[in-house]
């Protein structure tokens, strides 16, 4: 099967396209990228005034398989990642039970080709149970196919065990994904520590508890010559140190979450737990040195932190709701919107940090839109306008501080190794049907 999409305009990070091309598709996988294509017997389809990019990337999100299906599960997930253009997710560990084997692995990656209509990558926990004690078979789960480790959602709390994991994973090109905030300093802490949460009478949970622990991954990283990947940075000092460490030639990488770039802890309603992050919205400061970070390259890769919650878990007082809201279907909109539109980032550097960065940084084949690469693709409309609305989401989490919020700029279009798996809002079937 042929496919040609004409009249666009393609940017491709990885190849150093941005221009108007069309695109050759044949069996799932990209055959040539050029001015007037013309291939008799292709199915023609018109993306005139739109902007075509690889596949956008998303390396850290809750799909909630095994064993938290209320919240999401691979189906309704990889539908919300088509709806914002997406085409390949990797899912954290921390479920019922903790993926913390091989043979979870593989049933996940089996679970994943059944329903998944995009791709679904297989983040393994990096120790047992994700209690911070022992590692767990790191080894078989990397070759089981497993593209990093995290105990997100948990602190390693022992240096040795963190630096046993560096070391032990070097051997297998793999990365931990390290979800840095000390937990003494933390406590019971709900929101950001500062003016606001004094005033709301809220117990804070402060950025040194952040940069603690940035602190000390990028030490041992630079002590064992390995990698190490610091999740959802928030704090304006924990940005700094990346940036000295990459000064010092360290492996160290960092990825920020939109609602990290874009809403402060002024956001927080005490009746409303849909701001209830881990780490927390943090203060105007923290959020220009986010965005900062991110423009100067110390921050690699632009992540959502997708993380549904049970609408009757969400609808609780604020202390006693789970943190954590849905991403994938509003990221894309909400960049654009922010950054590209408000003139902060060209679309190029913000596309690759959702394309060919995470790509390259995680060993995928994924990213680009060269000649033999997986025909992923996501067609985008910058000036398409729409309004957050939760009531069209096809994740099974409704708690999101987005809604009502009017974006600019929206997925109309994605592709999946050739299969189109949304189109204009409306996410497919295997057959092409409406499933929305």
């Amino acid at each position: 099967m042929k496919q040609l999409f004409k009249g666009g305009r393609v940017i491709d990070p990885q190849n150093g396209v941005d221009e108007e091309a069309d695109i050759l598709v044949e069996d799932g996988v990209v055959r040539k990228v050029a001015k007037g294509i013309a291939e008799e017997g292709a199915a023609i389809i018109d993306v005139s005034g739109r902007v075509l990019v690889p596949g956008l990337i998303d390396m850290h999100t809750h799909l909630r398989e095994p064993g938290q299906e209320a919240k999401e599960d691979f189906l309704s997930g990889s539908q919300a990642a088509a709806a914002g253009g997406f085409t390949t997710v990797a899912t954290m560990p921390n479920t019922s039970p903790v993926v913390d084997t091989a043979a979870l692995v593989r049933s996940l990656q089996a679970r994943a080709e059944e329903v998944g209509i995009v791709h679904i990558e297989i983040i393994g926990a990096l120790t047992k149970g994700q209690r911070g004690e022992e590692l767990a078979e790191v080894g078989d789960m990397s070759l089981a196919g497993a593209v990093a480790f995290s105990d997100d959602g948990h602190y390693v709390k022992s240096s040795k065990v963190m630096m046993n994991g560096m070391d032990y994973l070097k051997k297998f090109d793999k990365i931990i994904i390290d979800h840095d905030e000390d937990l003494s300093l933390i406590e019971e802490g709900v929101m950001n520590e500062g003016h606001r949460s004094a005033m709301l009478g809220m117990k804070g949970r402060p950025t040194v508890a952040e940069d603690i622990a940035v602190a000390r991954d990028i030490l041992l990283a630079e002590y064992v010559d390995a990698p190490v990947h610091v999740a959802h940075i928030s704090s304006a000092r924990s940005a700094e140190l990346v940036r000295e460490g990459k000064r010092r030639g360290v492996k160290v990488t960092a990825e920020v979450t939109p609602h990290h770039l874009i809403l402060t802890d002024e956001c927080v309603d005490p009746l409303d737990s849909s701001t209830k992050v881990n780490p927390p919205l943090r203060g105007q400061k923290d959020v220009d040195a986010m965005r900062e970070a991110l423009k100067d390259g110390t921050i690699d890769i632009i992540v959502s932190d997708h993380s549904p919650h049970a609408e009757e878990e969400k609808d609780r007082e604020y202390m006693y709701a789970p943190s954590g809201f849905p991403g994938l279907e509003t990221t894309l909109g909400l960049l654009l919107t922010e950054l590209y539109h408000k003139g902060e980032m060209e679309l190029s550097e913000l596309i690759a940090k959702m394309t060919s960065l995470p790509a390259a940084l995680f060993r995928l084949n994924a990213g680009s839109l060269g000649v033999g690469m997986p025909a992923d693709i996501t067609v985008i409309d910058l000036d398409q306008e729409w309004v957050v609305d939760a009531a069209a989401f096809y994740t099974r989490g409704t708690h999101s501080p987005y809604v009502g919020r009017r974006l600019k700029g929206k997925a109309v279009m994605t592709v999946v190794a050739g299969r189109i798996v949304m189109r204009d809002g409306n996410v497919l079937g295997a057959e092409g049907e409406n499933v929305g």
